[in-house]
């Protein structure tokens, strides 16, 4: 875990919980072929996303975290259909896309972006910027010269100079190559963008300047955010309510107050419990969790509740019986799957 960057501001909240949702996600599972063995014989079907469920409103923030390899970065690249899923269900708009031809997609797509990790991985580098931030346009039929004039827009949009539009990505520092995906992101303007690790590959002063520009475009123009990330103390700043995954589940979804003041989940508890701390003297007396062993394989999931084998709490339910995610608290809109929620 890094340390949180400063200044950033805290989320503001989404709309009101009656306004249908812009997405809701049901039962999303992706599974990828098992290995083949020595013999030619493949393995049984790795799940990497076992089941996922959430909604997201306009104009709301949700922090999707978890250890690598739990599945977030899967769901993320499920949502906007850079990966077909295997089963369940995606509704964008009251539209279900989850099955939607590549032709029947393309009208979907412009309000469906995506932000990626390694900002320098993710642009051409064969590509000029003003290439790079206009393609999206010219994809949607825009002519060469309305989308160059509106990469220039973005540029600035995004704090870049404009006179820099026919600069190649290499000539750009980490933060200013973020910030070309993000004006690419946003060429079709779009209602929603999943942002997958976009400041983990940054120096601490310059993800809170991507943090705080983020920010202000979602308020600007009106954006949602999916907001995929390891680190607790940058989805804290920037989420409106937070979801939890271990081994390709949710196990904890509610409001970022209410789950970091009161986490429900002991994996919730125990990633919580290494965000460093602002006091040092609170920061010594502070018990850390220590989680037992390694988390196990997703080729060969425990039975049950697929944390026991990592949980102090664990009980013999907890080894045969898959726990739901519910309401663990009376009066807040916090779901966990534990069959022994709370301290």
């Amino acid at each position: 875990m890094t340390t949180a960057p400063a200044d950033i501001p805290e989320a503001r909240t989404g709309e009101e919980p009656g306004t249908p949702p812009l997405l809701a996600v049901t039962d999303l599972t992706m599974a990828f072929p098992g290995r083949r063995s020595a013999t030619g014989r493949r393995g049984a079907p790795v799940k990497a996303v076992d089941g996922v469920s959430f909604t997201l409103r306009s104009g709301e923030t949700l922090g999707l975290v978890g250890e690598s390899g739990c599945g977030k970065s899967t769901t993320g690249r499920m949502l906007v259909r850079l990966l077909e899923p295997t089963s369940g269900s995606i509704r964008f708009e009251g539209q279900e896309i989850a099955r939607l031809s590549p032709g029947a997609m393309r009208p979907h797509r412009r309000h469906l972006q995506m932000v990626f990790q390694d900002p320098h991985s993710s642009l051409n580098p064969r590509q000029t910027v003003a290439r790079i931030i206009s393609d999206p346009l010219l994809v949607q039929g825009w002519s060469a010269a309305d989308a160059r004039a509106r990469a220039a827009e973005l540029m600035e949009l995004t704090g870049l100079i404009p006179e820099h539009i026919n600069r190649y990505p290499h000539e750009f520092s980490g933060g200013q190559a973020q910030r070309i995906g993000i004006a690419r992101s946003l060429a079709t303007s779009p209602r929603l963008v999943v942002a997958d690790e976009p400041v983990s590959a940054l120096d601490v002063s310059v993800q809170a300047q991507i943090v705080n520009l983020m920010e202000r475009l979602r308020d600007e123009l009106g954006l949602s955010y999916v907001f995929i990330a390891h680190d607790l103390s940058v989805v804290k700043r920037v989420s409106d309510r937070v979801a939890v995954m271990y081994l390709g589940r949710i196990v904890e979804i509610g409001d970022k107050h209410a789950l970091y003041d009161s986490p429900q989940h002991p994996y919730t508890r125990a990633l919580l419990s290494a965000v460093p701390l602002p006091d040092p003297a609170a920061e010594r007396r502070r018990e850390r969790i220590t989680l037992l062993g390694d988390p196990p394989s997703p080729a060969s999931p425990p039975p049950g509740c697929s944390f026991h084998p990592r949980c102090a709490k664990a009980q013999e339910v907890c080894r045969t019986e898959r726990p739901l995610l519910r309401i663990a608290v009376p009066g807040e809109a916090r779901e966990v799957a534990c069959h022994f929620p709370g301290d």
